[in-house]
This record gives structure tokens, C-alpha cells and sequence, in this order.
């Protein structure tokens, strides 16, 4: 197969290519959509109607997905957010990100997910988890879903010559068109592999204190300040006398004036405790003892330790 026979494909099927794509997307697989959507936004510029059928099953291909996610984040709870990063490959530390930004503004964070790196997996399920509303989530993201499609169709529009000179391009690189197009997968889904390695292997670095050993320093009255970093809503328990930590340049800026005898243990519920990692690395670099929390809040409650209710 090369290059010639993929826009024959395409131009025989492209709306059900766009929707195996946008699916495999949202579901999790570390594909690249936009391409797609911006070489179906090129041709619908001359058929209308071709344009809408994308539209309709791009939106329907990602609110099945989504619907599925946010499905399993009401079953599972937060958990569920680690099986998003491991499909995706994306980095861990995004799940603070996420949380941060439904703490903030749920609504606008469920419409607005596609558009902020990072997010876009996570939204949905992260919905589910935190209980919003079913009726409310799926207005919320069809209406996120249609601006996001429609926004990169239009795109498509615009670019319409520069994405047939790529196109045209690719026609001229004959039998090597395909292999060059594989290999820009694969960089891509590389680098998206390199980037969470990268992340993973800082965060183990850190070094960690286990629940019981961090319980009995508290029940010892050592001088000790717990951060919580999980981005937690105002409900949500948490371990006794934690703090919760909103802004980490805020937060770093007032902790370096605490006594020098207080020691710091950063915890959160992400996997290898990436977003405690990288809050206690900050800290460590202003030269304050700081410590992780093996496992974080999960592996405290697992051990039968108290929480305090939110």
C-alpha cells in the first residue's frame, strides 16, 4: 500500500476513518487526530456536506469514548485516572492538573478540557469520579466536543492550500511517502514515552517516608507539616492536620519562612507520587527537608490509618 492508495481510502471512507481515529483518541491511544480533522476540514471546504457528516461523527465518535471514561471514573473512582496515563502515555503529573482545574471551575474545565495540554484524557473520567451530574456532563462536553471538532475543521478550512501542498508532497515521495509517515508516528508516540519516562524516573528519586513511620512521628507531636498536593476538593478527607496545596509558587514562597526544625512530607494519589515528587523537588532546591509519601493517600488509608473528614 502507499501513499496513493491511503487518499483513495480516504476519499472512499473518510468519515468512517475520522471516527475510528477520534475514538481510538479519546478512548486513549496515542494517535494523532488532528491531522485528520484538519485534512477533512480541507475537503469539506468544497463539499458542505461532507463537512457536516464529519462534524456529527467526530462529536458522536468522542462522546461514546467520553461516556465510557466518565462511566468508569463513577465506578472506580480516582483510581481510574492512572489507567488513562498508562493508555495515553501521558505523564502522571497531569492528574494534579486536572484536579487543580476542576477544583477551580468543573463546568469550564469539562468544556474547555480538549484545549489545555494534558487534560483532555483525564476530564471525563475525573468527572465521573468527583460526582458530577450525568445530564450536566454530557451537555458540558458535547458542547467542549462541538467547539473542539468544529474548531479544527474550520482550520482545515483555512489551511485548505497548505494542507493539499502537504498532501501533493507526500504524492511525489512515492513508495517512501508511507514509511516516512510511519516513522512520524512513532517519533511522536517515542517522544510521548521519552517525556513520561523522564518524569517517572525524577519522581523516584525523591525521597520517600512510609505511612506508619510518617504516623509515628505525628503521634511522637515531631515537628512535621503534611501538603496535600492531590489538587482535593473542598469534601474530600484527607490525612489529619494536611494542608491542602493550591499554588505550588505561592506555597514554596511561604513555606521557606517556617522554622528550620519543621520538616515537610509532601503526599498525593497519583502513580510513582509524581505530583508530590515534583512539589518536594521544588522545595528541596530552596534547601528545605522535605520528604514524599510512599504510596500517598492511598497507601495511608490501605495501612489503616485515620483521615480527617473534608
Amino acid at each position: 500500500m502507499n501513499i496513493d492508495d491511503l487518499t483513495r481510502l480516504y476519499q472512499a471512507h473518510g468519515e468512517l476513518v475520522t471516527f475510528l481515529v477520534v475514538f481510538a483518541k479519546r478512548m486513549g491511544v496515542p494517535v494523532p487526530v488532528l491531522p485528520f480533522l484538519l485534512l477533512a476540514g480541507a475537503r469539506g471546504a468544497d463539499d458542505g456536506a461532507f463537512a457536516f457528516a464529519i462534524l456529527a461523527l467526530a462529536t458522536l465518535a468522542s462522546v461514546v469514548a467520553d461516556g465510557v471514561w466518565f462511566a468508569a471514573g463513577r465506578r472506580f473512582g480516582r483510581g481510574i485516572l492512572a489507567l488513562v496515563c498508562r493508555i495515553s502515555i501521558s505523564p502522571d503529573s497531569c492528574i494534579r492538573k486536572s484536579e487543580l482545574a476542576f477544583a477551580h471551575r468543573a463546568a469550564v474545565t469539562v468544556v474547555a478540557a480538549r484545549f489545555i495540554p494534558g487534560i483532555g484524557p483525564l476530564a471525563p473520567p475525573l468527572a465521573g469520579a468527583l460526582g458530577m451530574r450525568t445530564g450536566s456532563f454530557l451537555v458540558l462536553n458535547l458542547a467542549g466536543t462541538v467547539l473542539w471538532t468544529g474548531s479544527a475543521l474550520a482550520a482545515g478550512v483555512v489551511l485548505r492550500e497548505q494542507v493539499a501542498q502537504a498532501v501533493a508532497a507526500l504524492q511525489e515521495l512515492g513508495s517512501r511517502a508511507l514509511p516516512v509517515l510511519l516513522l512520524a508516528i512513532a517519533a511522536y508516540v517515542g517522544w510521548l514515552v521519552l517525556r513520561r519516562a523522564l518524569i517517572t524516573f525524577a519522581a523516584l528519586k525523591a525521597p520517600r517516608i512510609q505511612p506508619h513511620e510518617l504516623a509515628d512521628h505525628m503521634d511522637r507531636g515531631d515537628p512535621l507539616l503534611l501538603l496535600d498536593v492531590r489538587g482535593a476538593m473542598p469534601g474530600d478527607a484527607r490525612i489529619p492536620g494536611a494542608v491542602l496545596a493550591r499554588s505550588d509558587h505561592e506555597l514554596v514562597e511561604e513555606l521557606v519562612r517556617l522554622p528550620a526544625d519543621v520538616h515537610l512530607v509532601t503526599y498525593c494519589d497519583c502513580p510513582n507520587d509524581v505530583s508530590a515528587a515534583r512539589l518536594a523537588a521544588r522545595l528541596r532546591k530552596r534547601g528545605l527537608p522535605v520528604r514524599v509519601l510512599a504510596g500517598g493517600y492511598g497507601a495511608w488509608v490501605a495501612a489503616g490509618l485515620p483521615v480527617q473528614p473534608g
